[in-house]
């Protein structure tokens, strides 16, 4: 039997002479620990890693009365089979046979998430590094072929286990909601009630939206367990596969220079530039993986403690909301956005001044 092409596990190679001017100076690292063997998360719940935002903004749609199920239904009935058959008729569907390397980082990946069945994972032909869970009755997932040329083998693991997290969070169904609200909210651009209501759905479902890759971010951190590998994925997504001409330093600098440099309209543009994204820039999401890795909560759950998914007791709608303001207000208040520092001190100011009546 033919053997299939294998993910590229690459070597980088010696810099040379040319590279070495282009580059400039690059700072001395030392080579990171080998981490520990990744330990699997029997029974892990997505509320273990998902960001506070993404649970909250779940939560609410859900309580949203006949919004679950009547999507559920419409959907499962017509486009779970149209996009099946899509992906059966013009991708190549991964297993044991075909692309078995792929495959079996796939089962090692949902081997420590705990998720099973398997979805059926295909393979499409297309050049750029993406991905993307789909389906509501029967999720399966679809890896894009630009992603084998581009990531080494664990870079790949990583992002199949992004794209379990968003199998486990069950974020399918509210994203074609949100593409449906995005598809009307064109058709009733000219009456200016229905678009202006629209457009702020469409904002709220867009940031829940880009939480909820932050969240996928953390799944495919615990598929792997190896900080450095997610942030060389997210590396690539934004420079591409020549790492003999990246530093990952450098690049961890240029996101502090994002959050932090420029003053108070450079910082209104960056909100402006998030208008209508559904990712984060890969710049935010290294940064925010980086954070939640450094973190008490990763530890703990690598460690073993963590909800599980058989635990009947689900916290209230008002216990997410609260957690998702704290995660709010922690982020203003120890951002170094200019902004945020320029609206903190406003406050500061304020209640320095309502001291004094």
């Amino acid at each position: 039997m033919p053997t299939s092409p294998r993910p590229r596990s690459r070597k980088s190679p010696e810099p040379t002479a040319r590279s070495r001017r282009l580059a400039g100076p690059r700072r001395p690292s030392l080579p990171p620990p080998r981490p520990p063997r990744p330990k699997p998360l029997p029974g892990i719940s997505p509320r273990a890693f998902e960001h506070p935002a993404d649970t909250a903004a779940m939560a609410a749609l859900r309580k949203v009365p006949g919004l679950e199920p009547v999507a559920r239904k419409l959907f499962s009935a017509i486009g779970d089979r149209s996009l099946r058959l899509a992906f059966l008729g013009s991708a190549v569907r991964v297993d044991q046979h075909q692309f078995p390397a792929v495959f079996e980082r796939y089962r090692k990946a949902a081997r420590l998430l705990d998720v099973h069945p398997l979805p059926e994972l295909y393979l499409a032909q297309t050049p750029f590094v993406n991905a993307g869970a789909m389906g509501l009755g029967k999720p399966f997932i679809v890896l894009n072929s630009g992603s084998l040329d581009l990531l080494t083998e664990d870079e790949l693991q990583f992002i199949l286990g992004h794209e379990l997290g968003h199998v486990l969070s069950g974020h399918a169904l509210f994203k074609t909601v949100l593409r449906l609200v995005l598809r009307l909210s064109l058709v009733l651009v000219s009456i200016p009630v229905g678009s202006a209501a629209l457009f702020a759905l469409s904002a709220a479902l867009l940031e829940w939206d880009r939480k909820s890759e932050l969240s996928a971010d953390r799944a495919g951190l615990l598929a792997t367990q190896d900080p450095s590998v997610g942030l060389s994925a997210l590396m690539k997504m934004a420079g591409g596969g020549h790492t003999d001409e990246m530093s990952l330093p450098e690049f961890l600098e240029q996101a502090r220079e994002y959050e932090e440099a420029g003053n108070v309209a450079d910082s209104v543009l960056k909100l402006l530039h998030l208008t209508g994204q559904s990712h984060p820039f890969p710049v935010l999401r290294l940064a925010e993986l980086k954070r939640w890795a450094e973190g008490d909560e990763y530890e703990r759950i690598v460690g073993g403690e963590y909800p599980r998914r058989s635990e009947t007791a689900e916290p209230s709608l008002l216990d997410d909301l609260k957690r998702s303001a704290g995660s709010y207000r922690e982020r203003f208040e120890t951002s170094q956005d200019p902004l945020w520092k320029t609206l903190r001190d406003l406050l500061d100011e304020v209640r320095r001044r309502a001291g004094k009546l």
